[in-house]
């Protein structure tokens, strides 16, 4: 029997990092303020995500800068001092977090269920989401708001940017349709072949699209762009490192389809409802694959998962190799942006019936 969670006042949540899981994180949280509009909600999280969801309404945020190695800890006790909350709900299985946990004061603390609560997560928790077989991150993070009484569980997004980062979108993207290109994961050997990457945004090019490079400022970043840039035979509109988190998001909003491969901006293009062509080799696209544009995906994880696990594969294994992603081909690529072409046409032709 569930517990009645109707009469709660204050919640925490302890989701610290990634980009793309923030992003998931996001539809949950908006889903318990649809059902508890009145609820204080505070949020641990990240140095880097907070850039990106500081403009979220009605949350308080407090970062937590993982790089200042043990004062982060103290930090976070001191920016939590006095406060006491209904409800934790600490989503992210790490050490970091559950160590965080630790400075946090909550009566019912909730987290994943005992297959999924590792890290020592289950010593900091009393209250176990139920368990999911197959979930996709953003379902099992659902399940966060599920335990606390949720009904209504459809995701959505509404994360707000400054007027001003929206005008500089619309300015860069204009009228065009647009291919922009994620083109860095967050380990190199997660990203596609910059050559193939050239030879697909040439194929969009020569449909009428303008190609967009977007990323970080990373060193790494640039020069994977650069090498793209090398490879085509049409010249492209390179943002890498040029844009913050905000003006990227507006940016994925005003695209017309994005390519990537499993990275944060892929999950951004999701909550702005952009079409993505997510390309997997190295974990699962059911668990971690752009929510809404699934059928996009181009994948080989099933067969590279088969070669390297016998029998009955766990969820969220992830297959190990340098070069998984250079058995991704180019063709496989093209025909999902074919795919996406054509229904586009399809919606186009009928809106004109």
């Amino acid at each position: 029997m569930k517990a009645d969670f109707s009469a709660i006042r204050s919640l925490c949540l302890l989701r610290l990092s990634a980009i793309g899981d923030v992003c998931h994180a996001v539809a949950m949280v908006q889903a318990i303020q649809k059902q508890y509009p009145d609820l204080s909600i505070t949020w641990v999280i990240g140095k880097i995500e907070y850039q990106l969801l500081k403009h979220l309404p009605g949350i308080e945020f407090v970062i937590f800068d993982k790089s200042k190695g043990w004062r982060s800890y103290v930090q976070l006790r001191r920016d939590l001092h006095g406060q006491r909350f209904d409800v934790l709900l600490h989503m992210q299985v790490a050490l970091r977090a559950t160590i965080a946990s630790l400075m946090i004061k909550a009566r019912v603390r909730v987290g994943f269920d005992k297959a999924r609560a590792k890290e020592g997560q289950w010593l900091v928790t009393n209250h176990a989401v139920e368990p999911l077989a197959t979930p996709h991150v953003l379902d099992g993070f659902m399940g966060f708001a599920n335990a606390i009484g949720v009904e209504d569980l459809t995701p959505s997004w509404n994360i707000p940017v400054p007027q001003a980062d929206t005008d500089f979108a619309k300015r860069l993207v204009g009228d065009d349709k647009v291919l922009v290109i994620c083109a860095a994961a967050s380990k190199a050997e997660r990203n596609w072949l910059p050559e193939r990457y050239a030879a697909v945004a040439d194929y969009a090019i020569d449909q009428g699209y303008r190609v967009m490079l977007c990323g970080g400022p990373s060193a790494l970043e640039q020069t994977l762009a650069d090498v793209i840039q090398s490879h085509s035979q049409q010249p492209f509109d390179n943002q890498v490192g040029k844009t913050s988190l905000t003006q990227l998001l507006a940016v994925l909003k005003q695209a017309t389809i994005v390519l990537a491969p499993d990275t944060g901006p892929l999950h951004m293009a999701v909550t702005q409802g952009t079409p993505v062509i997510g390309l997997y080799a190295h974990s699962n696209p059911g668990r971690t694959g752009p929510y809404f544009y699934r059928d996009y995906t181009v994948s080989v994880y099933d067969q590279v998962i088969k070669q390297q696990v016998e029998g009955d594969v766990n969820w969220g294994t992830r297959a190990k190799g340098e070069h998984l992603m250079a058995i991704i081909e180019v063709d496989e690529v093209i025909a999902s942006f074919k795919q996406f072409c054509a229904e586009q046409y399809t919606v186009s032709a009928a809106g004109l019936r």
